[in-house]
C-alpha cells in the first residue's frame, strides 16, 4: 500500500444527529456514528452480533460516494475543503417518504417512490470527488468481487472503484446483513416496530456527511457534516 493512505473515507447521507430516524438506528445498531452514547436494542434474533456486523461497521447511512482510500498528493483537509465547495451550490435533494423492504438478502430503507433527482445527484457526488480515490488495491477488488457483478457494474468498478453507481445506483440505508429466509418474518417484525413510525417524513438530502475509517480494524464514524445551501448554518458541523 505504498504511497496510499491507510485510512479510509466516504461521503454519506445521514440525519442530524438528534434525528428521531439516526436514533432509532443508533438503538438498532447499538452505536450513533456521530459518537454518542447508544442503547443496544434489546429484542433481536439469537445470533444478533452477525445480524447487524456489517451494517454496523460501516454506520447507519445512505451511500453517495463508497470507501476509498486518498489519492497520492490530497488530504483530507482538501477532501473536505471540496466537499463545503459543493456543498455551498447545492440545493436539497427529495428523497420523500422511506420504507423498509428487503433488497437481496438484507433488510434496508428505501423511498417509496423513485425520482431522477436522486440518481443525478448521486452520480454528481461521484464523478465530482473521483479525484480524491486513490486506485484500488488488490485487496479493495477482491472485497468488491465477492458478490456477482453484471457487465454494466464490472465497468462502473474499475472506473469509479464502486460498482453500484449511476444506472445502478439505488439509495437506500442498510438495517441488517443478510437474513435467513426462516427469519425474514421475525426481522421484519422488529424493524416495522422501530423504524415505521419514522418513516412518514418527507426526507430530503440537505447535507453531506464525511465519514472515516481510521484503519480496517475500527468502524466508519462521522467526522463532519456538511450542510447545503438554505440549510441552516450552511457549513460543517463537527461530529
Amino acid at each position: 500500500m505504498s504511497g496510499q493512505s491507510i485510512g479510509r473515507y466516504a461521503l454519506y447521507y445521514t440525519p442530524v444527529p438528534e434525528h428521531p430516524l439516526n436514533q432509532a438506528a443508533a438503538h438498532w445498531l447499538g452505536r450513533d456514528v456521530f459518537g454518542r452514547a447508544a442503547t443496544v436494542a434489546d429484542a433481536r434474533l439469537n445470533g444478533e452480533a452477525l445480524l447487524i456486523a456489517e451494517p454496523r461497521r460501516y454506520g447507519f447511512h445512505a451511500t453517495l460516494k463508497a470507501p476509498f482510500h486518498l489519492a497520492p498528493g490530497t488530504s483530507r483537509q482538501e477532501l473536505e475543503s471540496a466537499i463545503r465547495s459543493f456543498a455551498a451550490s447545492q440545493r436539497p435533494c427529495p428523497i420523500g417518504p422511506m420504507r423498509i423492504i428487503r433488497l437481496g438478502g438484507f433488510f434496508a430503507l428505501m423511498p417509496r417512490e423513485t425520482t431522477p433527482f436522486l440518481r443525478s445527484f448521486a452520480s454528481r457526488v461521484v464523478t465530482e470527488f473521483d479525484r480524491f480515490r486513490a486506485q484500488m488495491t488488490p485487496e479493495d477488488l477482491q472485497r468488491q468481487l465477492s458478490a456477482p457483478l453484471d457487465e454494466a457494474e464490472m465497468t462502473h468498478l474499475v472506473q469509479w472503484g464502486y460498482p453500484y453507481v449511476h444506472d445502478r445506483f439505488r439509495f437506500h440505508m442498510t438495517l441488517t446483513g443478510k437474513v435467513k429466509a426462516e427469519d425474514h418474518g421475525s426481522v421484519a417484525q422488529q424493524l416495522e416496530r422501530l423504524f415505521a413510525p419514522l418513516l412518514d417524513e418527507d426526507f430530503q438530502i440537505n447535507a453531506i456527511t464525511l465519514f472515516e475509517q481510521e484503519n480496517s480494524e475500527r468502524e466508519f464514524s462521522a467526522v463532519s457534516r456538511f450542510e447545503f445551501q438554505r440549510s441552516r448554518g450552511g457549513g460543517p458541523s463537527n461530529a
